[in-house]
């Protein structure tokens, strides 16, 4: 099955910008609907966002909604979280993750994960 492997953490002030990355290996991306998820200290692990097979249709969380966008490139195998105006509540680990069902606006039925990748936002 599918590995993956989060990129591009780090430490940000408030307002500030990162952008994340996935990469897909052992198969391929296009056959899995894609999201992210974020755990913040102290908190149950939350959806963010998903991505259809295709890339063409895309889903929020509320808390996301207008300020990060997700993206994929198929042929590089990879997904990509653009966050942009980040809050101090955006602090988490930031986890990759991918199913089989088509589902992309439903955050059950993920089994496969990445490490996640650490994003501190300072006020």
């Amino acid at each position: 099955q599918v590995q993956l492997a989060e990129s591009g953490g780090g430490l940000v002030q408030a307002g500030g910008s990162l952008r994340l990355s996935c990469a897909a290996s052992g198969r391929t991306a296009s056959m899995y609907t894609m999201a992210w998820f974020r755990r913040g200290p102290g908190k149950e692990r939350e959806f963010v966002t998903g991505i259809s097979r295709s890339g063409g249709s895309t889903y929020y969380a509320d808390s996301v909604k207008g300020r990060f966008t997700i993206s994929r490139d198929n042929d590089k195998n990879t997904v990509y979280l653009q966050m942009n105006s980040l809050k101090p509540e955006d602090t988490a680990v930031y986890l990759c993750a991918a199913k089989w069902d088509y589902d992309y606006t439903s955050q059950t039925g993920y089994g496969v994960w990445g490490q996640g990748t650490q994003v501190t936002v300072s006020s």
